[in-house]
């Protein structure tokens, strides 16, 4: 296998050092991990496409690969295989800033295009905090904190060129705003997690960098009350940017990594977009919303530094829980409710924690109902995995019992592929259909997502 894959690419893009292997049999997840057999590095979609139409025809389990920062052991080769890592792939293809979109490989990161677009007065808006591969997010359909304005992964891609099981490559949509021709084949690939193909090139849709930005933190006594204040702030329907939730125990541990000296107590982050006069006002609405709801403090920032040191110390989080436990692997939850089963889901959360006696917190994208809790597990005590494996569970029955979701933005992987046929009954048979007809020897990430036999 390896010899042939050589003889499709060169030798110095198929690599099998034990470290290359290493490095892409994980993710950031706490799922165990396992090696692939080769690991191939393309640089073209010609290339994509022979190693797939080589391995479709020898029924070889192919797994696409981006940064490994994904959470529910999405690039994990638990098949072993050929992993595809499209680290090379990183061109900026073409930046239109008169169609408000750009073309890039699928190597490209956020903070790469992001740093492109900016001497054209644009930006990238889906931020999940780490600095992933937009192939990566495309494939888990990523979001983040500025989804509560300008939408998720799914509502920037224009088009995707992908290449199936067989070789085959596909465009799945055009340059046009809008368009009723057809299936809607990007959102069906947006999401799929490498099960349907892999994209080889992306059109995505970029903003204007906003005239004025503004930040806040606002603290609360509880947490009904931050919640309360969002779900006004949402109702009047004024455009907020971002709007983060973070815990007692969470601003604890932000104090400890980042040096701050916020107020320990539930903690809302904002930030507001928009022309100053508009801005003024909204930052108004939004005060006088805030104090009606409860808030002790409300602070505005408007600085550049102090509007990055605030989102840093949130985006930092996972990494001070990790810091302040070593030994521990993290395990993040991610379910996604209905605004107004927001509070009581997250006080069921932490109160799951303190029953399970577990070690974390919570935090989320509140303005959309998404919310997480991270735990931190000794991965060698038994007794404490299965404590925090039935909490997650308890947490996920929660959201789907309230008519919620699994997962809002880290995808389902492995980790989240047991709730499936739960969560989306007989449509789950709909998506095995899919995956039978376009994959039909399983060789796409296979075990991920939806289980075919």
């Amino acid at each position: 296998m390896v010899d042939n894959l050589r003889n499709l690419l060169s030798k110095e893009q198929v690599s099998v050092n034990e470290t290359i292997l290493e490095q892409h049999s994980q993710d950031e997840s706490y799922h165990q991990t396992a090696t692939p057999d080769v690991v191939v590095f393309p640089k073209t979609t010609e290339e994509v496409s022979k190693v797939l139409a080589y391995a479709n025809d020898n029924k070889i389990p192919v797994v696409p690969f981006g940064r490994g920062s994904s959470l529910e052991g999405h690039v994990i080769p638990y098949d072993r295989g050929i992993t595809v890592d499209f680290s090379l792939m990183d061109k900026i293809i073409d930046i239109r800033p008169e169609d408000l979109l750009v073309v890039v490989q699928p190597g490209v990161t956020r903070t790469q295009l992001n740093d492109a677009l900016a001497k054209h007065g644009l930006f990238f808006s889906v931020d999940p905090g780490a600095d992933a591969t937009l192939g990566g997010m495309v494939a888990t359909n990523a979001s983040g904190t500025t989804a509560v304005r300008y939408g998720v992964m799914r509502d920037q891609v224009r088009d995707l060129e992908v290449v199936l099981a067989d070789g085959t490559v596909i465009h799945t949509g055009n340059l046009a705003a809008k368009s009723a021709s057809g299936y809607h084949l990007n959102g069906l690939f947006t999401g799929s997690e490498g099960t349907l193909g892999c994209f080889t090139e992306l059109t995505l849709r970029v903003y204007g960098i906003p005239e004025f930005e503004t930040a806040a933190r606002a603290v609360f006594d509880t947490v009904d009350e931050a919640v309360a204040a969002v779900t006004s702030v949402l109702q009047v329907g004024i455009p907020i940017a971002r709007v983060e939730l973070v815990d007692e125990e969470s601003i604890r541990q932000v104090n400890l990594h980042s040096e701050t000296d916020f107020a320990e107590k539930p903690t809302l982050f904002l930030e507001f977009h928009g022309n100053e006069a508009g801005l003024k006002q909204d930052i108004e609405f939004t005060t006088e919303l805030m104090n009606d709801s409860g808030c002790k403090e409300i602070i505005f920032e408007s600085d550049t530094a102090a509007r990055n040191l605030l989102w840093t110390a949130r985006h930092n989080l996972a990494y001070a829980y990790i810091h302040a436990n070593p030994g521990k692997k993290m395990m993040v939850t991610d379910v996604c409710v209905p605004i107004s089963a927001l509070a009581g889901a997250i006080h069921y959360a932490r109160e799951q924690i303190t029953a399970f006696d577990l070690t974390g917190g919570v935090l989320g994208h509140v303005g959309d109902g998404n919310f997480h809790a991270i735990l931190m597990v000794n991965m060698d005590d038994a007794d404490e995995v299965r404590r925090a494996n039935e909490f997650n569970e308890a947490l996920v029955m929660y959201a789907l019992n309230k008519k919620g979701t699994c997962t809002g933005e880290h995808g389902v992987g492995v980790g989240k592929q047991k709730y499936q046929e739960i969560e989306h009954g007989a449509a789950y048979v709909v998506m095995q259909q899919l995956k039978r007809t376009l994959d039909p020897n399983n060789i796409l990430n296979p075990g991920k997502i939806v289980k075919v036999v």
